[in-house]
């Protein structure tokens, strides 16, 4: 990871100079705003590989920024966060962030877990490479990232891809809350159910499926999820 464009979004001036400073010495290219609104317009502008995104800020805070980011692009997006309420953190994810980390963080800390979502949105091989899946009216294009319903895209983060990747590649197995953590997010993750589920529940609203009479994905209670495999 060396040369990606990250935008900081954090009203904190200090803090966004230490993270800004750290990352450029990591070999990335860095730029900074205040606000949301400010943020969004350079995001419009500019071409970014990573948002950094505070939750509090004045003005329009990260969570609204979060949702409007995901009106018209899928950038990967990390939140940064002194709440430590779990509500708060599920908010985040559902809102459409694809991790956090919580202040005070440490700078490594927050460098690796950009390595592991600019990773994420690069580069992902399952064991079991085939072209397409198929089911029902769903269609999966793995080469090119592509997902339809009925013949009209959805669009997807790379998070949300990869997930959808690995429930597929493996339908009529029960996967766990942890092997999915490992195999889609990383070996660094193993306990973060709330993004399995969030992630899932994600899926399901984009892909029109409903958990209490599942077409897709199943739920496993207490172990995990089952891409429900076609007849």
């Amino acid at each position: 990871m060396s040369g990606e464009r990250i935008l900081v979004v954090d009203d904190d001036l200090e803090l966004s100079e230490q993270v800004s400073n750290y990352l450029v010495l990591q070999g990335l290219e860095v730029s900074r705003s205040v606000d949301g609104n400010e943020a969004l317009t350079m995001l419009a502008d500019h071409k970014y590989d990573l948002v950094l995104l505070d939750v509090i800020m004045p003005g329009m805070d990260g969570f609204a920024v979060c949702r409007k980011i995901r009106e018209s692009s899928q950038i990967p997006i990390i939140m940064l966060t002194a709440i430590r309420d779990e509500a708060a953190k599920v908010q985040m994810l559902q809102a459409g962030a694809d991790d956090y980390v919580e202040k005070p963080f440490s700078l490594p800390e927050l460098h690796a877990r950009m390595q592991a979502v600019i990773r994420r949105a690069t580069t992902y091989s399952p064991t079991q490479e085939i072209r397409e899946f198929t089911k029902d009216d769903l269609r999966i294009d793995y080469k090119s990232h592509q997902v339809t319903v009925s013949g009209k895209e959805v669009e997807l983060t790379s998070t949300e891809f990869n997930l959808l990747k690995e429930l597929t590649t493996h339908a009529g197995e029960v996967l766990t809350h942890r092997a999915l953590l490992h195999a889609v997010w990383g070996a660094e993750y193993g306990d973060e159910r709330e993004y399995v589920r969030v992630f899932v529940n994600r899926l399901r609203q984009k892909l029109g499926d409903d958990s209490a009479s599942p077409r897709f994905i199943k739920t496993e209670a207490g172990v995990g999820y089952q891409f429900i495999k076609g007849q």
